[in-house]
């Protein structure tokens, strides 16, 4: 997080709170500038909500429901810590008229549990199992905007991007596979001014870890064969190296760029080699790389580098060679479920640039090229795939005329933001779209 939720305009006075959002949410909805009270973390997301068109009287739509919403729901691997989430939250649902809701990694509603008038109030307002709540069709929401950063989001009344939500307040902490590090869905507890407090987004948080840990406990890490190591670097700045039968290690971002490179030349690096693929400046001294080296041998002892060329001690296997190997043989859905983000994305190292690229650019292109709604969905549904306009132009052009005018209006965003020359784009539908046309908001 990155500003914390005590932080609040107005103070502890919940109408003067009340008062001083409304207006700031009036202001970016009119002019698209965001005034000093509201956090950093709904600032960033009312301007993704705006360049995304997302419109501050939109509803949600149903997507599943049904035996059709049961089906995924059995199926969904959130279905197996249901029963954790009830234990932990339903009571405190229940005393302080709350509600338990648990969404997808796309920001679908899978459970919708509580007390009574408080469900027949969501109800009303939309908040119903199989409905969407993706912060790219609602608007700010801690349970879209949860999966949609990776984080965990509370978000207090008018900091809602829908108008029809700014009497309700929400926290949601994203429950990742303990084994990928991917997103699977999202925790939540809705309700009044009650869950306005800094407790329910710790709760919730220490929620989602409970659950994360009973996932690894149902689903154990599958033991690495003894001498060979893994190496999980997508999405995520610090890799994490599993070695000798299981042995887990979080490493740094330049020893993570080390052993990146190592992983993609099996073959081994000179010295020279690894120098010029890791460091920017060319005049980087070679006693530089030695102490770095060094101090991976601190760490990993027996099982750090070998040197002469640089190379790894026992075979490597990291998740972006799974996910080449994939894109290669054709295996497109395969690649994706195992591309949890891009390359390290915080390095900068020229090696791990041009590699991460190349990979990004490689599943992208497959991607499209398959014209596949529900894998182009994916793309743009996660953090990385957002602005991502040919995959928006690619979805655009693969979906149904009549459920074209969001994906036009991502298109037509982004074109404008980026500048890019209009191309030639599906025929527009008769059917209007439901998202907004207010001026687009200022940069910070």
């Amino acid at each position: 997080m990155d500003d914390p939720p005590v932080a609040l305009p107005g103070g502890a006075d919940p109408a003067e709170r009340t008062r001083v959002l409304r207006r700031a949410h009036a202001a970016f909805t009119r002019d698209g500038r965001v005034e000093a009270p509201v956090r950093a973390v709904i600032a960033r997301s009312w301007r993704r909500c705006a360049r995304a068109r997302v419109s501050p009287e939109c509803a949600p739509e149903v997507d599943l429901a049904g035996a059709e919403l049961r089906s995924y729901r059995d199926r969904h691997p959130l279905a197996r810590v249901m029963p954790l989430f009830r234990d932990l939250v339903g009571a405190f649902a229940a005393h302080g008229s709350h509600l338990l809701a648990v969404c997808d990694a796309r920001g679908s509603l899978l459970w919708v549990e509580g007390e009574h008038a408080t469900l027949r109030r969501a109800e009303r307002l939309g908040f119903v199992p199989g409905a969407r709540w993706a912060e790219t069709a609602m608007g700010t929401n801690a349970p879209g905007t949860a999966v949609a950063v990776g984080e965990p989001v509370q978000v207090f009344g008018a900091e809602h991007f829908s108008r029809r939500v700014h009497s309700w307040t929400c926290a949601a902490a994203p429950v990742r596979d303990p084994r990928t590090g991917r997103v699977l869905g999202a925790v939540d507890i809705t309700g009044g001014d009650g869950l306005a407090h800094p407790h329910s987004l710790a709760f919730v948080q220490a929620v989602a870890r409970a659950a994360e840990s009973h996932l690894a406990l149902l689903h154990p890490l599958p033991r690495v064969p003894a001498g060979a190591h893994t190496l999980s670097a997508l999405g995520q700045d610090e890799a994490l190296l599993v070695t000798d039968g299981g042995t887990r290690t979080r490493l740094g971002r330049r020893h993570s760029e080390i052993m990146a490179l190592l992983a993609h030349h099996p073959e081994g690096l000179a010295g020279e080699e690894l120098a010029i693929e890791l460091y920017e400046d060319e005049s980087v001294s070679p006693v530089t790389l030695r102490a770095e080296m060094a101090r991976l041998r601190g760490l990993l002892g027996a099982r750090a580098p070998l040197s002469r060329p640089y190379r790894t001690a026992a075979p490597l296997e990291a998740d972006f060679t799974t996910v080449t190997r994939h894109l290669a043989s054709g295996a497109v859905s395969a690649a994706l479920h195992h591309y949890a983000g891009p390359l390290l994305p915080g390095s900068t190292a020229p090696g791990i640039v041009r590699l991460r690229r190349r990979i990004e650019d490689q599943a992208r292109a497959a991607v499209i090229a398959r014209a596949d709604v529900g894998l182009l969905t994916d793309w743009v549904c996660a953090p990385w795939g957002a602005d991502d306009p040919a995959v928006w132009r690619a979805l655009a052009a693969a979906l149904p005329p009549a459920d074209r005018p969001a994906a036009l209006a991502r298109v037509r965003a982004l074109d404008s933001e980026l500048g890019t020359p209009r191309q030639t784009r599906p025929s527009r539908p008769s059917r209007p779209s439901r998202h907004a046309t207010y001026p687009q908001p200022a940069r910070s």
